[in-house]
C-alpha cells in the first residue's frame, strides 16, 4: 500500500538549562556571555517507520517517552535535529488543545480566527458556523470567552473545527480522553466516518482499550527509543506487561 507518512532516522535534541537564574537580567547577561550551563536531552533517537494511507496508526509509551514530540515533528510544528519526515497530504493536528485559540476571545471569534489559521475563508466559516456549534454542543456559550471554558469545552470546540473538512491525515493526541463519555463517542464516530472517506489517523492515547479497538498498527517507544512496531494486539499486550 501507499505510504502517506515516512519517518526516517528521526532524532530530536533539546538543550536544557541546568543552573538556577534568579532574574531576567541575570539570564540575559549569562546568555550574552554564553555562560549558561546546558544539558543535552535527546527526546527521540533514530526513529523509523511508515504509515500507510487509510490506516489508523497508534503510538504507545510511558509519560516522557517522546510521543508528543514525535507527533509535532510529523505535523511540522518541530523540525527534527536529525532525520527526515515525508508527509504526502494535508494534516489536521489535534495536539495541544487551545494552542490555536485566543483565550480572551469568545468561541464565535475563535471559530473565525482558527479557521483563518487553517486556511479557510471567512465566508466558508460563516457557512459552517452552525455545524461547528451543533457538533461541539456549545450553543449557550458561543459569546463566552474561552478563558471561562473547561478543558472539555475547549476540546469540543477544537475537535469540531479541526474535523470540519476531511483531511488526508488526522493527528490526535489524547483528545478523546477529554470531555464527557457522550462526546468521546461522537469523536470516535466522526473519526470512523473520516476513515471511511480515506483519512489516515495517527493516534496517541494512554487508554490501551481505545488503541486496541481503533488502531491497525502500533509503534511502542520508550525514553525516545523505538521498542517495536507492528500488529496492535501483540504490541499492546507486551506494553501492558511492562506497566
Amino acid at each position: 500500500m501507499e505510504n502517506i507518512v515516512e519517518v526516517r532516522d528521526v532524532s530530536m535534541k533539546f538543550n536544557l538549562n541546568t543552573e538556577k537564574v534568579d532574574s531576567l537580567k541575570e539570564y540575559f547577561v549569562k546568555f550574552m556571555k554564553r555562560d549558561l550551563a546546558r544539558e543535552e536531552f535527546w527526546a527521540l533517537n533514530n526513529i523509523s517507520f511508515n504509515i500507510q494511507k487509510g490506516e489508523v496508526f497508534g503510538i504507545v509509551g510511558f509519560n516522557g517517552s517522546g510521543k508528543s514530540t514525535l507527533l509535532k515533528i510529523i505535523a511540522g510544528v518541530l523540525k527534527p535535529t536529525k532525520g527526515v519526515v515525508k508527509v504526502n497530504g494535508s494534516i489536521a493536528p489535534l495536539i495541544e488543545l487551545g494552542a490555536g485559540f485566543d483565550m480572551d476571545l469568545t468561541a464565535a471569534e475563535n471559530i473565525f480566527l482558527n479557521g483563518a489559521v487553517l486556511g479557510h475563508s471567512k465566508s466558508f466559516m460563516k457557512g459552517k458556523f452552525e455545524e461547528i456549534i451543533d457538533f461541539s454542543e456549545l450553543h449557550d456559550f458561543v459569546n463566552v470567552p474561552l478563558k471561562n471554558y473547561s478543558s472539555g469545552m475547549v476540546a469540543r470546540l477544537g475537535f469540531s473545527i479541526a474535523t470540519l473538512v476531511t483531511p488526508d491525515i488526522l493527528i490526535v493526541d489524547e483528545i478523546l480522553g477529554v470531555g464527557d463519555y457522550k462526546f468521546q463517542e461522537k469523536c470516535e464516530l466522526k473519526m470512523k466516518a473520516m476513515l471511511e472517506r480515506g483519512t489516515t489517523v495517527l493516534l496517541v492515547s494512554h487508554t490501551i482499550s481505545q488503541i486496541k479497538e481503533m488502531c491497525d498498527r502500533v509503534i511502542w517507544i520508550n525514553k525516545g527509543n523505538m521498542i517495536e512496531v507492528g500488529e496492535t494486539g501483540e504490541i499492546c499486550d507486551r506494553y501492558l506487561g511492562k506497566l
